[in-house]
């Protein structure tokens, strides 16, 4: 029985041994992949940090640790492989602060005895004992937006009004995992005031926030004196002050939200004035304020969004009226002013990340080849998303880059991520693997690439794959009528009764790139089977993907070719 289990080859190993007790319960049935805890991504061009070279290797981990990387790793038989054969492999993204899957708490009832100048603290929004982990739920959908886009961790802000509490860093890995890393990281500050009660507005904002520092000061010094003295009053700690007292200490920063030069100057006031870490999130527009953040050296996070362009589109160059031309000048200019503003970050010497909130998941990787395409370098832009949030968030051990022992968090692209046809092919969280649809190069529409060729595909194949298991393969035979291709595949039967025959279907060459499917039937089960494969000349490599059991290894090469035209 044994030997027949080894000889079954990969769908044979697929079907007869993965839904064994011991193995599914290794695997997350929601779809993402852990089938094993051990993986290994092979022959990929991976770039490690900002400003190195991509270097052809492998990558290997363990329970969302990573083992090892290099060209001559000798990996473990256990290891599930994912092919990276002509992928680009990236730390995975840090989102430096978000409101991706934070649900805001509802505002208490107001009492009988509301006094709109002196309200409670709950309902003018200071709330600094909430903690943002009790607003975040993981299976929310912007989650998987965020991760599509290739963030692994974020740094999630409570949502509320002046002071809504405190900032936690979430894993956005799996639903069935504590995606928690680490709480109580910040202290989220906004100029917003209460609707309707003081304080309502920016001015009372900042008179507010020094009469909440300084009395938290006080408290904190009153129970350090109480704890070492005799004969002092005991003292009372509101909820508030005790929110406020590890910022206050100096353990962790506030990020102030500023939209505004104003803001700016305003949160940096009260940062010399009283003493605490700032971090400025939110920005927009730094032209007029570089200097002056550039020597507070107060962190930044950036918006990742870029202004809408319907205001230079809904203008006409070429109106008659010269007032009209000249508005129009005016609305352009602004708008590619504010294209450059990150590039202007970079020049002055300012490292800074990126915030996502507001920001639109799907239009995250176009932002930043639209920043990239405005003067901001690739490095800067790929530090803002690596390295230096792990440095602001104070993670840069275990995150932003791909080492040896740091979290294994990826994200794997069909190209170098600043191109314009790179696609994210997989996320890797926390070691979980997150597959995602990668659309097809256009072609001329005969399936030919756009210099007019195509490579010959026709004739029989000799492939293999390699799995956990070891070596397995077959017989691909591909023929083509007219501009459609059918064929068969032959692999080894599961039950281990030799090889059993399928007809492939959905067969597309797009460029260089061969992709079709068949079916496998086992033990009353039905599984369909992905081949995605590069041409180069009478060879393939590429991958053999069973759903939610992985993707392995497969390499072809073309036996005996057909004499007919493609």
């Amino acid at each position: 029985m044994k030997k027949q289990f080894l000889k079954a080859g990969i769908v044979g190993l697929l079907l007869s041994g993965i839904f064994s007790h011991t193995v599914w319960s290794q695997s997350d049935p929601t779809g993402k992949r852990r089938v094993s805890d051990t993986y290994a991504i092979t022959n990929a061009t991976i770039f490690a940090a900002p400003g190195q070279q991509g270097t052809k290797g492998t990558i290997l981990f363990r329970n969302g640790v990573i083992l090892g990387m290099g060209a001559n790793l000798s990996l473990p038989k256990e290891a599930q492989l994912i092919a990276g054969d002509s992928l680009f492999i990236y730390p995975g993204f840090i989102d430096g602060a978000g409101l991706a899957g934070v649900t805001k708490p509802k505002d208490p009832e107001r009492p009988k005895d509301f006094v709109s100048s002196t309200p409670p603290d709950e309902l003018a929004g200071i709330t600094p004992w909430r903690s943002s982990k009790d607003q975040f739920s993981i299976t929310d959908s912007q989650i998987d937006d965020w991760r599509k886009s290739g963030f692994t961790i974020s740094q999630i802000l409570p949502d509320g009004g002046m002071l809504p509490g405190k900032a936690s860093l979430m894993i956005l890995g799996s639903p069935t995992s504590v995606n928690l890393l680490q709480e109580n990281t910040a202290l989220a500050a906004n100029f917003s005031g209460a609707r309707g009660m003081y304080p309502a507005t920016a001015a009372g904002v900042m008179a507010k926030f020094r009469d909440v520092y300084q009395n938290s000061t006080l408290a904190l010094d009153h129970s350090k004196l109480f704890a070492s003295t005799a004969g002092v009053k005991r003292p009372e700690m509101t909820p508030t002050q005790s929110g406020m007292a590890t910022a206050v200490q100096g353990q962790i920063p506030i990020i102030f939200k500023t939209v505004s030069d104003l803001e700016v100057r305003r949160a940096i006031a009260l940062q010399k004035e009283l003493g605490f870490k700032l971090v400025l999130s939110g920005l927009e527009n730094y032209e007029n304020v570089i200097d002056l953040i550039k020597s507070s050296g107060t962190p930044v996070l950036i918006k990742l969004q870029l202004p809408d362009d319907k205001a230079v589109k809904n203008q006409k160059a070429d109106s008659a009226s010269t007032s009209t031309k000249a508005q129009y000048e005016r609305v352009k200019e602004a708008y590619d002013k504010a294209l450059k503003q990150a590039s202007l970050l970079e020049k002055a010497g300012i490292p800074f990340a990126f915030t996502t909130i507001d920001a639109k998941a799907g239009d995250a990787l176009k932002t930043i080849r639209t920043m990239i395409a405005n003067g901001l370098s690739e490095k800067a832009a790929f530090a803002a998303l690596t390295t230096n949030s792990a440095s602001i968030l104070g993670i840069s051990r275990m995150a932003g880059t791909i080492e040896k022992g740091k979290m294994a968090n990826f994200v794997i692209s069909t190209d170098s991520i600043f191109k314009e046809d790179a696609q994210i092919k997989h996320v890797i969280v926390d070691g979980y693997v997150f597959d995602y649809e990668v659309k097809k190069k256009a072609t001329n529409g005969n399936g030919k690439s756009e210099n007019g060729t195509s490579p010959s595909i026709t004739g029989v194949w000799e492939y293999t794959s390699e799995t956990p298991a070891g070596s397995s393969g077959g017989e691909l035979t591909i023929s083509k009528s007219g501009s459609d291709y059918s064929g068969t595949i032959t692999y080894d039967d599961p039950s281990g009764g030799g090889k059993v025959t399928a007809p492939i279907k959905n067969v597309e060459l797009s460029g260089k790139t061969l992709t079709f499917q068949f079916d496998v039937a086992a033990g009353g089960m039905s599984l369909t089977v992905d081949i995605s494969g590069e041409i180069t000349g009478t060879t393939m490599e590429g991958t053999m993907a069973i759903g939610q059991f992985g993707s392995f290894p497969l390499k072809a090469k073309l036996s005996s070719p057909s004499q007919s035209l493609q």
